[in-house]
């Protein structure tokens, strides 16, 4: 008997809703459902003001729900406090922003085994994982040089082996090409495509149709619902 595939986001019922001073209030996301399976290249899409970063920041366990359930690895999380996200976030998953968030006076192998600090990794260590991660990026002989030193799309290589140190199931990408150029953005996307096929399930966020191309399967936010989930392929907007 084939084994099903397992499930590691599973979104039931989702809602944010943003409160205001004045009693005003702002209503994110609507009632979102939907599972991710191990192993799946996912984009989320949406016009700007859609929820897609909002989803993505409750997917990420950087924010939670006002209401319904958000399971990861299927341990429920949307109730977690902040110390229970941070230990998430530090074990579970990875994850890759726009602007690479990198520490500009620190060194390349520096920036990579920030997330092992937090677990009490030996120096010597923290410095072996930088070295294998950035091999595995095709960083291998920069971890020396600071991020002022390589180009954009070099910075977020080292952003990618840093979501890898923690051998994470999982990558959230937010816009991940956001701030570089075609050709550059396409390497990175091979790069994802790469990590994909070694089994690492992918959620990126973009509102680039070219970028979302890259995942199989397309989940598209319309004023805060799901207006599309499947194939990417099968989507016509």
């Amino acid at each position: 008997m084939t084994k099903s595939p397992e499930i590691v986001i599973e979104v039931k019922d989702l809602c944010k809703t943003y409160f205001m001073s004045g009693g005003a209030s702002q209503v994110v996301l609507k009632h979102l459902s939907f599972k991710i399976y191990s192993g799946e290249f996912v984009a989320i899409m949406g016009h700007s003001g859609s929820g897609k970063s909002t989803l993505m920041n409750i997917l990420g366990c950087l924010d939670r729900p006002t209401t319904g359930g958000y399971f990861l690895a299927e341990e429920p999380v949307a109730q977690a406090t902040d110390a229970e996200l941070a230990d998430i976030r530090g074990s579970k998953i990875g994850f890759v922003f726009q602007n690479f968030n990198l520490m500009m006076k620190r060194t390349i192998a520096d920036n990579v085994s920030l997330p092992l600090i937090y677990q009490g990794v030996s120096d010597h260590e923290r410095r072996e994982r930088a070295i294998e991660m950035l091999k595995r990026v095709g960083l291998e002989g920069y971890e020396n040089r600071l991020p002022t030193q390589i180009s954009g799309g070099m910075q977020q290589r080292v952003a990618i082996a840093r979501a890898l140190i923690n051998n994470p199931k999982i990558i959230f990408a937010d816009e991940p090409t956001g701030n570089l150029d075609t050709r550059t953005s396409d390497e990175i996307m091979n790069l994802f495509a790469d990590l994909n096929k070694q089994g690492i399930t992918i959620v990126l966020v973009t509102h680039e149709e070219d970028v979302a191309d890259y995942a199989k399967r397309l989940i598209k936010i319309t004023d805060g619902q799901v207006e599309y989930d499947g194939p990417r392929k099968d989507y016509h907007p």
